[in-house]
């Protein structure tokens, strides 16, 4: 049986350990090739005429290890009952660049 005492160590060592975590994570997104610049500004679409029953996801700009930046076009994707679709974007946190791909979210 797991006394008071050993389950508060445990928590405590875990609550002290956990920032460590996001740095190793933090140093292997750098290692893998996160771009350090900003995306490019989107490019102008033609957005096409509303289609009933789906969500236009506007293009964004995808980061490919090599090339470099990549466009990714716009595309339709089937509505949900009940959520609202939260389009991709690209965030800087601790000076890199992290993608953040859409989804959907719950409409209240």
């Amino acid at each position: 049986m797991i006394n008071r005492r050993s389950l508060l160590a445990g928590l405590f060592s875990a609550a002290a350990l956990a920032p460590l975590a996001t740095l190793a994570t933090s140093s292997e997104a750098e290692a893998q090739g996160r771009p350090m610049a900003p995306p490019p500004p989107p490019r102008r679409e033609r957005r096409p005429p509303p289609r009933r029953g789906y969500t236009w996801v506007p293009g964004h700009w995808n980061w490919r290890r090599g090339p470099g930046w990549v466009w990714q076009p716009g595309y339709w994707e089937p509505n949900r009952r009940g959520f609202t679709y939260v389009g991709p974007r690209w965030v800087l946190r601790r000076g890199a660049w992290v993608y953040e791909p859409g989804r959907w979210v719950r409409s209240w």
